[in-house]
């Protein structure tokens, strides 16, 4: 190769440290942007063909290497709807491409990312920083779970929640094996009727239409147990609540225990594994108004009668699943990666599951504007995942090492200040091999 060989690889490898400082410049000015992945320049020797004794170093060619499987930090934010990724994946999102009728229109394209900065716009979509926008998987929200596997455009119904009936109570207490009050021999309407029965607990709920009622419970121990009474006795106790028209017995609601723990029910059998079928309330009304069918759910082992030194009932758990009509106030996406909404009324509903895209090769996605990624034949499509793995209230922020680069820009400078320096060196003895003519 000679002189004009040397010359010719001092220019290929100042080119190649041009592309490494490119990259360089590139990650100190994203240090600082959200979910930014910093690129790496890789180099690739070039050997010109020649016997092996002949054979001489050649040029250079630089390469880009991205470091998509490279985490940064995870900060905390104040915005609720700001999410990181703990580990692999990407977020998937869209692009806004116009607007039909005052409505967004999105591309059907899927791009990929790493930026969770996302925020609500004014009709209800959750985007980010570099506009575009975020997709999830629908929740229902009577079960909980997820309602089906192809994402969607994230969108939040800023408007107000229904009010739903109460349905269900949830109920579980122990009662006094003695009572402080005695047996209850009193009717409902007695005026003894308070002083022979125990508070158990009191409940609000809602009819369809949103109106609450309050719903208070007491408990009557109507006998004790003798074994040698005719026919034997055991503990048993009577539900009652207060309805339309005063104290009332809750139909079939008694109980009857044998060394503390459920013997028998009235309103069903306890399954083999301790769970007690619904007690029913039918069409219930209390003060005018009309909730409708509500069932009470002891759960599994709900109701017991252990020793109680104060001779009252301990409710551990009393809740409902109604809730009255309710206007949106804010979101926010939690740990798993659910959006959820929550309303004046107090109810948070949980209305999407994030999904995650993974790839066999994330290295391999093309960069876009953004820091977003499309997937590629090197990359491999999409697996989509609604595991979650996430932190909401915080984000990634960029992986690049400012002082790392530094670095990397001092060792650059003085290859290519090393690469003018032959170039320099060849053209001296190429004008030394020109005099020779003269």
């Amino acid at each position: 190769m000679g002189i004009y060989g040397a010359l010719q690889t001092a220019v290929t490898g100042m080119a190649a440290q041009s592309f490494a400082l490119e990259n360089i410049s590139g990650n100190i000015a994203n240090s600082q942007t959200t979910g930014y992945k910093r690129m790496e320049t890789g180099f690739i020797d070039l050997i010109p063909d020649a016997a092996v004794g002949r054979q001489v170093p050649g040029a250079v060619l630089a390469y880009s290497r991205s470091t998509n499987d490279v985490r940064g930090d995870i900060i905390t934010s104040a915005t609720g709807t700001h999410v990181a990724l703990n580990g692999g994946g990407f977020f998937v999102v869209a692009e806004k491409t116009g607007s039909s009728d005052g409505e967004s229109v999105f591309g059907e394209a899927n791009f990929y990312t790493r930026r969770g900065d996302f925020e609500m716009d004014r009709e209800g979509y959750l985007y980010n920083g570099a506009g575009y926008y975020l997709k999830g998987v629908p929740i229902d929200s009577s079960t909980g779970n997820v309602a089906g596997s192809v994402p969607e455009m994230v969108r939040v119904s800023n408007g107000l929640i229904a009010a739903k009936a109460t349905q269900r109570i949830d109920y579980e207490l122990n009662l006094p094996a003695v009572p402080a009050v005695g047996l209850l021999t009193a009717d409902p309407g007695d005026a003894d009727f308070l002083d022979q029965t125990v508070e158990g607990g009191a409940i609000t709920v809602y009819a369809p239409n949103g109106a609450s009622a309050n719903v208070q419970l007491r408990w009557g121990k109507t006998a004790d147990a003798d074994a040698t009474a005719t026919p034997p006795t055991a503990d048993t106790w009577q539900l009652f609540y207060y309805g339309d028209s005063g104290w009332e017995a809750v139909s079939d609601g008694t109980a009857t225990f044998s060394n503390g723990v459920i013997d028998t029910i009235g309103w069903g059998a306890v399954g083999a594994d301790g769970a007690f079928p619904p007690l029913a309330l039918d069409d219930l009304t209390v003060d005018g108004t009309l909730v409708g069918d509500v069932e009470i759910d002891f759960g599994t082992g709900g109701l017991t009668q252990f020793d109680n030194a104060n001779g009252r009932a301990s409710v551990t758990t009393l809740a409902q699943d109604g809730y009255p009509a309710g206007s949106f106030m804010s979101v926010a996406i939690n740990d798993s990666g659910r959006v959820v909404a929550t309303y004046s009324n107090g109810e948070q509903i949980e209305i999407y599951q994030l999904v995650t895209a993974n790839f066999n090769a994330e290295n391999q996605l093309k960069r876009l504007d953004g820091g977003v990624y499309s997937a590629t034949a090197e990359s491999g499509e999409a697996i989509l995942s609604t595991d979650g793995g996430m932190t909401g209230g915080a984000l990634e922020s960029s992986n690049t090492d400012i002082s790392e680069e530094f670095t990397k820009l001092i060792v650059t400078q003085q290859a290519y200040a090393a690469g003018t320096r032959i170039v320099s060196t060849s053209d001296e003895m190429l004008q030394e091999a020109l005099n020779m003519m003269r």
